[in-house]
């Protein structure tokens, strides 16, 4: 018969290990409103959002309009960001349909292409972002995961990671705008 002190220490890793489970977008698969990209990405949309360094600290905002169209099944998002000190910045992302709530999605500064998948009112992107650091650039893995939470407004927080370690996030809301 197993002592009660390491039966308890044996149900507190069995409970941490069961606690660790990543979460996956099909967790959402059952929340409204349903999140369709072909019809929240369509029109004209702002975007704002913070960006933060790995301790939380807030390093930098922006804002963004968004322009996002449907073409032959292919989306397309044109996004033009203003940050805090005035840069302008433009991504174009493609989204293309893969089947069963998953797509791909590219833009010119992503390495490769991300991965996405959509459930009930949840849509994850996995990327490869390269951004311009110091004379050089540097490759951050993108975990985006966005939550609509009403038909007209989205909420998406995303980590930023560096061989596995965290190094900031991003957080943002995008909003439809009203005369769609």
């Amino acid at each position: 018969m197993l002592k009660p002190a390491i039966l308890y220490l044996f149900l507190a890793l069995v409970v941490s290990v069961i606690g660790c489970t990543p979460v996956t977008v099909q967790d959402y698969a059952d929340n409204r409103p349903v999140l369709v990209p072909e019809e929240f990405f369509q029109g004209q949309m702002t975007a704002h959002g913070v960006i933060k360094d790995r301790g939380g600290k807030v390093v930098r905002y922006f804002n963004a309009d968004i322009k996002a169209y449907w073409e032959d099944g292919v989306g397309t998002l044109e996004e033009d960001f203003i940050f805090d000190d005035g840069e302008p910045q433009r991504r174009v992302w493609t989204l293309t349909p893969q089947g069963a709530g998953r797509y791909t999605g590219t833009a010119g500064d992503v390495v490769g292409e991300g991965e996405i998948t959509v459930a009930g009112n949840s849509m994850f992107l996995d990327y490869v972002l390269r951004i311009p650091y110091n004379d050089s650039t540097l490759d951050l893995r993108i975990d985006d995961r966005m939550y609509l939470v009403n038909p007209t407004m989205l909420v998406n927080e995303s980590t930023m990671k560096k061989f596995g370690i965290r190094v900031g996030e991003i957080l943002l809301v995008i909003e439809k705008r009203g005369d769609q």
